[in-house]
């Protein structure tokens, strides 16, 4: 298994990724993978076996503390020196679940956002993946407002490497 950022030459598979791994009210476009890699690619982390494509994450940087769902559609938000470090999707094959390859992507994200002088990282789940993203640090912040996305309920949750 190999880890690395995107380039935009990954834009057709992180879009067939995202397609298997989200319901289409959920996922990201090819367009709007398009204009992510075009101002943040070194904020996707790809997890390859070989050649294939397996799991990533993927997310930008702001200063913003809640996630909000004007910053899945607006990756001029970023800020390569924001606090947070934002995650908008953890995705994995189905034939790669349950083996830990999202783990080891978390655990990559988290290394690199606290390398990075980061505050923390924040990403918004359903809640029964609550307890799966508590192993690896994160706080259930409870229901958001902010992210109505793909018209599901959502969970926002905190991990915080220094007091704010």
């Amino acid at each position: 298994m190999n880890i690395r950022t995107a380039t935009t030459e990954d834009l057709n598979i992180l879009t067939a990724v995202e397609k298997e791994c989200f319901p289409p009210n959920e996922a990201a476009t090819e367009e709007d993978f398009r204009e992510r890699l075009e101002v943040y690619a070194d904020h996707f982390w790809l997890l390859f076996d070989g050649d294939r494509l397996v799991s990533f994450v993927d997310g930008f940087a702001t200063d913003e503390r809640d996630l909000t769902d004007r910053m899945y559609e607006d990756a001029s938000m970023h800020d390569e020196y924001g606090a947070w470090q934002m995650i908008f999707g953890v995705n994995t094959i189905l034939e790669y679940r349950k083996k830990g390859c999202a783990g080891t992507l978390i655990k990559h994200v988290i290394s690199e956002a606290e390398k990075q002088g980061r505050d923390g990282l924040v990403l918004t789940c359903k809640k029964e993946l609550i307890p799966y993203y508590s192993r690896f640090g994160f706080v259930n912040e409870g229901v958001t407002l902010k992210s109505l996305h793909g018209g599901v309920t959502w969970y926002q949750m905190r991990l915080t490497f220094k007091p704010v």
